[in-house]
């Protein structure tokens, strides 16, 4: 059930992406939608544990959540950014890397025992994230130094967030509690440097939309650090991209390469390794 739940969460981790790639192409501002799902996100959950009375927010669960919303945000808008500012055939590869942290970290600091061959899935797994958003020949003008720094800033983000998901599934603190905190921390960051422009009822839509993808994904996220393999977890996750390509075929009308064909074989490869 966990492989699962990690799964689902790739899965909703891909279309939250899709509808940000989505918004692009019809000028919406990523900053404005990602304000707008976090709120809903915060009222959802908040709505929920007051209604059913499972709420049992603890300093340490308020100030890890605060983080973990606060550095996923950031890292959406720094990959933003860099995907402005220098070629998106490198930066989707490159940011990808953020899985890393959390699998060394699971594997060295939490001591998680992984078998040589759940070392490979792993191994391929992460190589066709990269071979799959990889774009080679992409023309355009890049501002190359302030995109390598915007990178570095998403990836440490996203491993961060990896890391500090693994630690409150450690310390056994309530998912309810952790995403509440998460989504809250999230919101004060964003408000605090977006909440003065006013957004649009569109972005408003599609942003209470992401949020309740966003919901269910951290949901079975956290579900699956508990119950599951963290250095298997995150790679499955890490995978969001081939809904991405998949939605992009089917959406966009975008035609797969020989090469993505091979990064999704190579996935699914590694993923069946990590069940041996």
């Amino acid at each position: 059930m966990w492989l699962l739940a990690a799964v689902l969460t790739a899965v909703c981790f891909g279309i939250n992406n899709t509808l940000f790639k989505w918004s692009t192409r019809h000028s919406m501002s990523k900053q404005h939608i990602q304000l707008y799902f976090y709120l809903v996100a915060f009222i959802m959950m908040v709505s929920y544990g007051w209604m059913n009375e499972v709420l049992h927010p603890s300093l340490v669960s308020v100030c890890l959540g605060a983080l973990v919303g606060i550095c996923n945000a950031t890292g959406n808008l720094q990959m933003s950014i860099a995907f402005e500012k220098g070629p998106a055939s490198l930066t989707a590869p490159l940011i990808a890397v953020n899985a890393i942290f959390p699998v060394l970290a699971a594997g060295i600091v939490f001591d998680e025992h992984i078998p040589l061959l759940h070392w490979l899935g792993i191994l391929c797994m992460l190589c066709s994230v990269a071979v799959i958003q990889y774009t080679p020949n992409e023309k355009g003008n890049h501002e190359y130094i302030p995109w390598l720094g915007h990178i570095g800033v998403a990836i440490i983000s996203f491993g961060a967030v990896g890391v500090l998901m693994k630690v409150c599934s450690t310390l056994g603190i309530g998912s309810l509690d952790v995403l509440t905190a998460m989504y809250g921390g999230g919101s004060l960051y964003l408000l605090l440097r977006y909440g003065k422009e006013k957004g649009q009822k569109q972005e408003f839509r599609l942003g209470a939309t992401i949020a309740l993808f966003s919901v269910i994904g951290f949901s079975c996220y956290f579900y699956a650090l508990n119950e599951g393999i963290a250095t298997i977890v995150f790679p499955v996750v890490s995978l969001n991209c081939l809904v991405v390509v998949m939605t992009g075929c089917y959406i966009f009308k975008e035609k797969l390469k020989a090469y993505q064909i091979v990064g999704i074989v190579t996935a699914l490869f590694g993923l069946i390794l990590t069940k041996l």
